[in-house]
């Protein structure tokens, strides 16, 4: 029944309904489990989801159609063409920080391909899961689309099964485990992990919009985001003034009371709160600092020239704690050292940079990531037409538009 194309839109269409229906309880649940706004939820998790779905029923009938290929002369006088199938029956594992967008979106990509789904919401984020199990039952039956709760027992009992395909989202570490289990029947995986994803300031940036833009970036969803701006390589010359514009920027977004702005979200749990808050050991708090274990509210913190090799700058921080490393020119030039430093670890996720544009095309050639932005970041996961993925430790496969009907 999925090869139909007709079928398949009819599905999306049943979803969209679906979210348009549920909005609200998706909305309350994002509120209660992390303190996330409406506006924020709408902005980074309803609204993606929504025109993921509208962009892949205008354009599925193209990205389905048999393809004519060129055939050489010597295979005269056959015809070649590509014909798009689905993989099969696939399972789909998400993380609790973006819980709607981040398990939704791929399931767009497998009703688009033609799969059927078994979805796997995290367990620390409990009313969105059930929420989301509710809203999936009430909208389709469960030999097509499936939602299975648990904790990471229930992961490793849908891993042992044999899947046409996995799509995994969440940390590098348990993207090993999924593909350690997948390499058992040979299941191909799509693997969306994280890593710290470097932001590098030259002397040559527009100061107040890298730091409006930071701000933003590190802020939202209190910096628990795969994308977001995890550290900072900042050229000595301007550092002051950077910090100087942060502080006011992240006034201007949050209040001078950042514990009160509706739209700070919270640390997921106490683990992770512990976590954070631990890393503030690891440098100088020049700005911020601050925090609450009541509430899991932690401030926004800038901390000074960590040691490299401290927790803070070796472990992905996935929280609003946000590291500075001075460089300069002297010996070689601040492009090439930021450069060499990126590229001394693991490769990231995503890589920002703020100054002239034809030296962060310059510096995008001298690095490897998954994706990045020029003088802004986080927005490229915005745009349906380019694909979002991964590269070595930061994960593999890509999806969002086509890419996701092509990964399934």
């Amino acid at each position: 029944e999925t090869l139909d194309i007709t079928f398949r839109k009819r599905m999306l269409r049943k979803l969209s309904d679906a979210i348009e229906s549920w909005e609200e309880k998706l909305a309350s649940a994002l509120w209660e489990d992390l303190h996330k706004s409406y506006e924020e939820a709408y902005l980074t998790e309803i609204s993606i989801v929504k025109a993921e779905i509208r962009h892949h029923i205008h354009k599925i009938g193209k990205w389905a159609r048999k393809r004519a290929i060129p055939t050489p002369v010597k295979l005269f006088p056959s015809r070649s063409h590509i014909v798009k199938e689905p993989l099969g029956c696939s399972l789909i594992i998400s993380p609790w920080n973006y819980p709607v967008q981040l398990l939704l979106n791929p399931l767009v990509g497998a009703i688009s391909a033609g799969c059927t789904a078994v979805l796997k919401p995290s367990p620390y984020v409990p009313n969105v899961s059930k929420v989301i199990e509710d809203m999936i039952s009430d909208t389709f039956e469960e030999c097509y689309v499936a939602v299975v709760q648990g904790n990471r027992d229930v992961n490793s009992l849908l891993l042992a099964q044999r899947w046409d395909i996995i799509f995994f989202t969440g940390s590098p570490s348990l993207g090993k485990t999924v593909m350690a289990a997948a390499a058992k029947n040979l299941t191909p995986v799509i693997l969306e992990l994280g890593g710290k994803s470097p932001c590098i300031i030259d002397k040559s940036a527009d100061i107040h919009r890298a730091a409006r833009r930071l701000a933003w970036g590190k802020t939202l969803n209190s910096g628990q985001t795969c994308i977001a701006p995890d550290y900072i390589l900042i050229h000595q010359d301007i550092k002051q003034d950077f910090i100087k514009a942060f502080e006011k920027e992240v006034r201007e977004l949050h209040g001078d009371d950042i514990r009160q702005d509706k739209h700070y979200v919270r640390i997921v749990n106490d683990r992770a709160f512990e976590r954070i808050t631990g890393y503030l050991n690891d440098g100088k708090i020049i700005y911020g600092g601050s925090y609450d274990a009541a509430e899991r509210f932690i401030e926004p913190t800038l901390l000074d020239n960590p040691s490299i090799d401290s927790p803070v700058m070796t472990e992905e921080i996935f929280g609003p704690v946000f590291p500075l490393i001075t460089l300069n020119d002297e010996g070689r030039s601040f492009l090439e050292k930021a450069a060499d430093f990126v590229t001394s670890r693991e490769k990231p996720l995503a890589f920002y940079y703020f100054g002239k544009e034809s030296d962060g095309w310059k510096i995008i050639g001298m690095t490897s990531s998954g994706g990045g932005c020029i003088n802004d970041v986080i927005m490229h996961i915005a745009n349906e037409n380019v694909p979002f993925g991964g590269v070595g430790n930061s994960g593999m496969g890509r999806y969002h538009g086509r890419d996701s009907f092509e990964a399934f």
